[in-house]
Parts: structure tokens; C-alpha cells; sequence
């Protein structure tokens, strides 16, 4: 199994969906792992020609066709099934705003004016915020004391795993948890956060210094493509239906599978096997 699959425990969140109750089996084949504008792949990643690829949404298979690959599946998200295994509960209550600054990752590290981007959200928010900082930013007492000075609540989801160590099986209900005692998602770039926030039930926003990673390119169109052609998600304020609407398709809530056909997909033995 491509370690990229284990990515935030999303092997795991489809494993449980299938009836397993142990680790997951290998999936046969490439899981996408975050929202992107591209094939739904990591574009610094190897991959092995012939390969299946499971994509979110169906406009992600579209586009990977369009740029030669072969073999691509939409299953949806790991995220939409993992909805429907923890449902919310009707009567929660919540309150203020779960804010992700844009972050780096264990290759490239942000560069940004943190303290404009606060001054920002101090402006904007009108509750109590939690700042939801990456692993990497997190474990950097320059970037984190800044947001812990101004007040607001600061956590981490925990480490996505890599190389098939460190993994997290409960990383996303975790996330999934947290979210859930917001009104608000928000952050600075259209991200996954974003789209995870409004289908746990959040108002989403996407405002601020959009920063960026050290010797960034940008990919596919980049910044100006995402918000040229995802306006409606950009802006302190975001139509809940328009927003409700796109994050469906983006995520592929509406593109889930039964266990039995993700099973057949995977190449993993049938439910009585487990």
C-alpha cells in the first residue's frame, strides 16, 4: 500500500466503513489524500503506471482524464464516510470560530505575516477562536506563542503519519470533534479544512494574507485559478447554500459507495472474510 494512503487515517476511516476492525488491508492502488486542483494526487509523489486511482469527486476524475490518466475511480472522500459513521448531534451546541492558517509541510515551511493575519481575525471573528495549527507549526514556539499571546485557543489535530509510521487512526474524528463545537470554519487559503468544516456543519469563511510555501509554484493555475474559479468560497461572509452545494460535489458526499462495492474496488477480502 502507498504510504499516502495511511494520510490522516483515511485507510482506516474506509477499513471500519467495510467492517474491519483491525488495521485496514492493502488498498490496491493510489487514495487521494487532500483537496487539490490537479488529479487528486500529490504531484511530488511517485506513482507506478497501471495503478487504480481513488478520487474524491467526479470532477476530479475528470480532470485526471484529461491529463492522460487511466483507471481512476470516485469514491468519495474519506471525510463523507466518516460523517455518516459519527453522526452529529441535533442538539450540540457551538460557538465561535475554528481558524486554519495556511501551513507548511515537512519539505517546505510558510512564510507569512502571522501577526497581520491575526490582527484580521481579532477584526472579524465575532466569538472565541481556536487556531488549528499543522503539526510542523504547532512544534514552532515563535509561530505558535504568537496566536496563544492573542488570545485565542490554540490546538493541533495530532501528525497525519508517514512512511508508514507514526500513524493515527483517530486523527479525523478528532478533527471531526473539534469542528463540531464550532459555528464557523475559516482560514486563509480554500482548503480541505474549509470543505470538512461546512459538511460537519459549519459556516465557512476564507479571508487573509493567503501566505505562502518557501519556493512555492503554483500548480495547475495555483492561487489565482482557485479563486477565480471557486469565488463563491472566498470572503468573510459565504452563502451557506452555495457553499453546502460546492463542498458536496468537492468532497464527493454524493459519490460514496456501499461497503461491498469500496471492498471489490480495494481488492479487499469480502466482510465474512474480515
Amino acid at each position: 500500500m502507498h504510504h499516502a494512503n495511511h494520510y490522516y487515517g483515511h485507510s482506516y476511516v474506509l477499513a471500519r466503513y467495510c467492517g474491519f476492525d483491525a488495521d485496514p488491508p492493502r488498498i490496491h492502488g493510489y487514495l487521494q489524500h487532500g483537496w487539490n486542483i490537479g488529479d487528486g494526487l500529490a504531484p511530488d509523489h511517485e506513482f507506478v503506471p497501471g495503478i487504480p486511482a481513488f478520487v474524491w469527486s467526479e470532477r476530479t476524475r475528470r480532470r485526471a482524464w484529461s491529463m492522460g490518466r487511466r483507471q481512476v475511480y470516485v469514491v468519495g472522500s474519506p471525510w463523507a464516510y466518516l460523517t455518516a459513521l459519527e453522526p452529529d448531534e441535533p442538539s450540540r451546541e457551538r460557538e465561535g470560530t475554528i481558524w486554519y492558517p495556511f501551513h507548511g509541510w515537512e519539505g517546505q515551511h510558510v512564510e507569512g505575516d502571522h501577526d497581520r493575519l491575526i490582527a484580521e481575525i481579532r477584526d472579524t471573528e465575532p466569538g472565541p477562536v481556536t487556531v488549528c495549527l499543522y503539526w510542523q507549526e504547532f512544534r514552532t514556539p515563535r509561530v505558535r506563542r504568537r496566536y496563544e499571546r492573542a488570545g485565542f485557543r490554540v490546538i493541533c489535530h495530532g501528525y497525519r503519519g508517514g512512511w508508514w509510521k507514526d500513524l493515527d487512526p483517530d486523527f479525523l474524528s478528532r478533527q471531526l470533534a473539534e469542528q463540531r463545537r464550532h459555528q464557523r470554519v475559516a482560514s486563509n487559503r480554500l482548503c480541505s479544512a474549509v470543505f470538512y468544516g461546512v459538511l460537519a456543519g459549519c459556516e465557512p469563511a476564507v479571508y487573509g494574507d493567503p501566505m505562502q510555501l518557501r519556493g512555492e509554484r503554483d500548480l495547475f493555475g495555483g492561487r489565482s485559478r482557485i479563486r477565480r474559479q471557486w469565488a463563491a468560497m472566498h470572503g468573510t461572509q459565504i452563502d451557506l447554500d452555495t457553499a453546502r452545494a460546492v463542498t458536496v460535489e468537492e468532497l464527493g458526499a454524493d459519490r460514496t459507495l456501499s461497503p461491498a462495492e469500496l471492498r471489490h474496488l480495494f481488492h479487499w477480502p469480502s466482510e465474512t472474510a474480515a
